[in-house]
Parts: structure tokens; C-alpha cells; sequence
């Protein structure tokens, strides 16, 4: 193995960004971000702790759930879930987060960093009720750096074409949990239920 370990070492072998790829950067919201965040119903939340342990946290809602306060400022409403709360508690330690846009069928994504914080009350919560649930609290991202990424990982992945997708290769959520948690004691049959699209429909805003 020979291991890259100096910036000098990286730079040797990938080569220098031209000039659009190393500039491309801004700070502030362009219009056409905002029609992005606008149209994306899907994001990824990058955090990590004060000790660098890393989580990236996939989230969606319709579209346009996050929230465009200004031109430097967003908020992701926070959504019933596991109540892990990783991302959450990385925030709490190191507020610099890393968020990626989605849009079904578009290979470009758009990547905004920044620092956040967690609010439990904002003018703006009202703004981001889903079917009657208000949430309980929205990670606010002061905007750092903003640009989009190019399409090269969605191309070579074939990430939007259903042809190629193995949607039989894999166990369904309800084996995956069976056999990889060693402290999961339901049967198989009470986690299919637990796992089924009509049970998930029902807790997508409950808050149990």
C-alpha cells in the first residue's frame, strides 16, 4: 500500500481545479438556488462532533421543505424519526454542517456549508407545517459556501435510470433488521408489519 499523506501528495496526483471549478464558490444565495432548494424534496445533513466522528443524515418532505430565511440563511425542519438525534448532537458540539441538495432525475446536486444551530421556535415555523404537524424544532445553517457540484457520480452511478436498479438483489427492512441488530426481539412477521408502507404512512408525522 502507499498511502497519500501531505496536501503536496494529493495535489501530485489528482493536478490542480481549472479555474471555474476552483472559483465557483459564493456566499450568498444566487436566485437559482433558491428555485433548487425550491424544487428539492430531498436533502443529505452532514455533521460531525467536537472529536470529528462524522453522520450523514438523509432527509426529505415535499418539496421545498427547507425553509430560504435570507440570502445567507436556511432552516430544516426536524421530522419524527428514530430520536438518535446524531446529527443533533453533533451540532450541539460543532455547529459546521454540510447540507446537499437532491432533485429527482437531475445529476447536478447543490452543496451549501455552513454553521447551524438548533432552534425550537422561530417565526418561520409556521411556514413548515406538513399535514397539520408543526415541527418541534429546525436547524437553522448560517450559509459559508455555496455552489453546485457537477453530474460525473449520477452518470457513471446511473442513479435515476430504473432499469439498472436492484430493487430484488436485497432483503427489505424488516430481514435487514432481523439479521444484522443483534438485540432486535420482534419475529419476523411483527417487523414486517412494523416496516410495511402503511404502518411507515401513519408515523411519517406522528410523534409517538
Amino acid at each position: 500500500m502507499s498511502e497519500i499523506t501531505t496536501a503536496a501528495e494529493l495535489r501530485e496526483l489528482l493536478g490542480e481545479p481549472n479555474s471555474r471549478a476552483a472559483n465557483k464558490d459564493r456566499a450568498a444565495l444566487h436566485p437559482r438556488d433558491r428555485q433548487w432548494i425550491a424544487t428539492s424534496p430531498f436533502i443529505v445533513l452532514a455533521t460531525s462532533d467536537a472529536d470529528g466522528n462524522c453522520d450523514a443524515s438523509p432527509k426529505g418532505d415535499p418539496a421545498g421543505f427547507v425553509q430560504v430565511i435570507d440570502d445567507r440563511t436556511l432552516a430544516i425542519p426536524e421530522r419524527p424519526g428514530n430520536r438518535r438525534a446524531d446529527g443533533y448532537l453533533n451540532i450541539l458540539s460543532n455547529p459546521h454542517v454540510g447540507v446537499i441538495f437532491l432533485i429527482p432525475g437531475r445529476n447536478e446536486t447543490l452543496r451549501i456549508n455552513g454553521r447551524a444551530r438548533l432552534l425550537r421556535d422561530a417565526p418561520y415555523f409556521d411556514d413548515m407545517i406538513v399535514k397539520g404537524h408543526r415541527p418541534v424544532l429546525a436547524v437553522e445553517v448560517a450559509i459559508e459556501q455555496i455552489f453546485f457540484h457537477c453530474a460525473k457520480a449520477f452518470m457513471r452511478s446511473s442513479l435515476w435510470k430504473p432499469e439498472g436498479w436492484p430493487l430484488d438483489e436485497l432483503p427489505g427492512p424488516a430481514r435487514l433488521a432481523k439479521e444484522v441488530q443483534p438485540n432486535v426481539t420482534e419475529t419476523l412477521e411483527q417487523l414486517e408489519q412494523y416496516y410495511s408502507p402503511e404502518t411507515y404512512e401513519k408515523l411519517l408525522y406522528e410523534r409517538r
